[in-house]
């Protein structure tokens, strides 16, 4: 079975490649000369069955929305006294409520970044509105909008970019600010819970869990040079670029910038994001040029 490499927001994003992963070929496996690896021809035909698969999820959500409220007869009236409300439930059970409480500090602080017909994920770094994002979803050029968690439209600026780490940074000015995630440079660690935040496949406000898999993994990113990155198991698909990878405390420990796939694409739980102390050294290098 061969291997396909591919970035995050793919037809657009950039290609992983790895040079460990067959030896005696080139990055990936693929033969030296060649640009990216060769993609079966039902590739072509995925967004138009992911469009198709998407609809019918929400025909048949809503369907089934009007089915139960029809089909289901209205309770009788208490023949009692009314009990007490019930508090509202924690978590579900196997899902850590460190995760849930993660999940709902960064949410506010990430947004959708659209940019022409293509787009990916983004997140606030300061007070000042500023949003890290990765270079590969704003290279092509046009007008940059931003959507928050709350449904709120904006326009973004490029403040800059830079090609070799996949790190550009975006601003909104004046009242359409939103709030900062936190940074933890050099804590993550092996082995450690994490969630994937962003918006795979422009379904916004998305949320995975994984773990940490391994640090200073040596990737070569949309054919620059190898660098290391964090390595995780987190759910991670097209559309996610540029997105956080957080902690159990809501705490930024990398950009999600990449995937491999297995032949006929899909996640298979190999992603790749930059460590969040180089974004943030990148993204304070191209604030301070402005």
């Amino acid at each position: 079975m061969s291997i396909t490499q591919t970035g995050l927001g793919e037809p657009r994003g950039p290609w992983f490649t790895s040079p460990d992963l067959v030896p005696g070929t080139g990055p990936a496996g693929v033969p030296p000369g060649e640009a990216r690896p060769a993609r079966a021809p039902a590739d072509r035909r995925w967004p138009r069955l992911l469009l198709a698969g998407l609809a019918l999820v929400a025909v048949s959500a809503g369907s089934g929305g009007v089915a139960g409220h029809l089909a289901a007869p209205d309770p009788p009236a208490p023949a009692g006294p009314v009990p007490a409300a019930l508090p509202p439930p924690g978590p579900a059970a196997g899902v850590p409520s460190d995760l849930v409480a993660a999940a709902a500090r960064a949410l506010p602080g990430v947004v959708s970044v659209r940019v022409g017909a293509g787009g990916g994920s983004g997140f606030v770094i300061d007070d000042q509105g500023h949003i890290v994002t990765n270079n590969h979803v704003v290279a092509g050029g046009g007008t940059i909008t931003v959507v928050g968690q709350d449904g709120r439209r904006l326009t973004a600026r490029l403040v800059g970019r830079d090609p070799d780490s996949d790190i550009a940074v975006l601003r909104v000015d004046g009242a359409g600010r939103l709030p900062a995630l936190p940074l933890a440079p050099g804590q993550a660690r092996v082995g450690e819970p994490v969630l994937a935040v962003g918006s795979p496949l422009g379904l916004s406000g998305t949320v995975t869990a994984g773990i940490v898999s391994a640090l200073d993994r040596p990737v070569r990113l949309g054919g620059g040079a190898r660098q290391a990155a964090v390595q995780t198991d987190a759910s991670i698909n097209p559309g996610n670029s540029g997105g956080p990878l957080v902690n159990a405390r809501g705490e930024v420990v990398g950009v999600n910038t990449a995937i491999a796939t297995l032949e006929g694409g899909g996640s298979i739980g190999i992603g790749f994001a930059i460590p969040v102390e180089r974004a943030q050294r990148v993204a304070a290098s191209l604030i301070a040029r402005r």
